[in-house]
């Protein structure tokens, strides 16, 4: 167990390498060529209505039907980013604890909120698997995504709830588990884990980083308190129409559809991967990226984006170092040129580093 602040940039996101330059993105994990033609005219069909104040009835009841849940279990926030600050504020935490290497935004939050963070390393050399016995039995919130970014390993939902116990809130990251085939291992829906609270994001699959839009579902008086913190009016109304649209039967089949694509791509990266024996890939991978690790990945980085490709650098993950790169997993041609480019990187790399 850490507790210590060290060098990790809690504040560095994807989006950092590809901003004001014209580059194939494989550093954010967005779905590519979103959203959709049908998700977009429905925002902005919405545009009509900017006059009056956002109303998010319609949207909570759609996201609450969804899941199975009553509407009082459900929090409508702007993006999932939202959540982690609201929970850092809102709840009378004394003892958190954040399993990483994962999603910085739920660390950053908690110490913004003045608490003491404590972390759980997982380690290369197990998968980077969870053991719950790794989380101290006082921590009264633990922080975990599933599929967890950059991993992108899917832990077992019982693994998972063995985490809960009373008195403690367990948060569960699933931002990206709507790109998993069956949305396996998913406690969104559940009431029968105590204090669970499960974070969904619109963003990713989506593609909505923009518009901000994303929901908690809690028990009723973590709602009431993450709610009562939130300012009046916090998701816009194109944010609404998004988030009941994307709650439909059609929607929920094409991420679906979508998910199944994903997992047939990242396979094929993954075996592309295989064929370079510098690189070290993450093979339990589940999510829409892959972890790697490639004896100086700072160099290769760079190198590939002077070949016109963006990749996620890793060593603002605590728990991972200057050798891991995230890549984000797109369609079959993007993927070929990308493994001709890494292969041009590799060598460029290697021959700079023997001059």
């Amino acid at each position: 167990m850490h507790t210590d602040t060290d060098t990790h940039d809690l504040r560095h996101h994807g989006d950092a390498e590809v901003r004001d330059e014209k580059l194939t993105d494989l550093a954010v994990n967005v779905r590519a060529d979103t959203p959709p033609d049908w998700l977009r005219e429905r925002i902005a069909r919405s545009l009509t209505g900017l006059a009056a104040y956002p109303d998010g009835r319609a949207a909570r009841a759609a996201v609450a039907a969804r899941h199975g849940l009553p509407v009082d279990r459900v929090l409508l926030t702007a993006g999932a980013a939202e959540a982690f600050v609201l929970l850092a504020r809102a709840l009378p935490v004394r003892r958190p604890v954040v399993v990483h290497p994962q999603f910085t935004e739920p660390e950053a939050a908690l110490r913004d909120a003045g608490h003491e963070v404590r972390r759980v390393l997982l380690r290369e050399e197990d998968g980077f698997r969870l053991d719950p016995a790794a989380v101290l039995e006082d921590a009264d919130l633990v922080v975990v995504g599933n599929p967890t970014n950059p991993t992108s390993v899917l832990h077992p939902a019982s693994v998972l709830a063995r985490l809960a116990r009373p008195g403690r809130t367990l948060v569960v990251d699933e931002a990206f588990i709507d790109a998993v085939p069956g949305e396996r291992e998913a406690l969104a829906g559940r009431t029968d884990v105590p204090g669970l609270v499960v974070l969904r994001s619109l963003t990713k699959t989506w593609g909505l980083a923009g518009l901000r839009i994303g929901y908690v579902l809690a028990d009723r008086d973590t709602v009431a308190a993450l709610e009562r913190a939130q300012p009046l009016w916090p998701v816009s109304t194109p944010a609404l129409a998004a988030a009941e649209a994307c709650m439909s039967p059609a929607a929920l089949a094409e991420a679906a559809d979508a998910a199944h694509r994903i997992a047939a791509d990242r396979a094929h990266l993954l075996a592309g991967l295989a064929e370079f024996e510098e690189v070290r890939a993450v093979a339990a991978a589940q999510g829409p990226f892959v972890l790697v690790r490639i004896t100086g990945a700072d160099a290769v980085r760079d190198r590939l984006r002077s070949l016109g490709f963006a990749a996620r650098r890793g060593d603002t993950f605590p728990g991972l170092g200057p050798d891991w790169l995230r890549l984000a997993v797109r369609d079959r041609v993007t993927t070929n040129r990308f493994l001709q480019a890494l292969d041009q990187a590799l060598v460029m790399a290697g021959s700079a580093a023997k001059g």
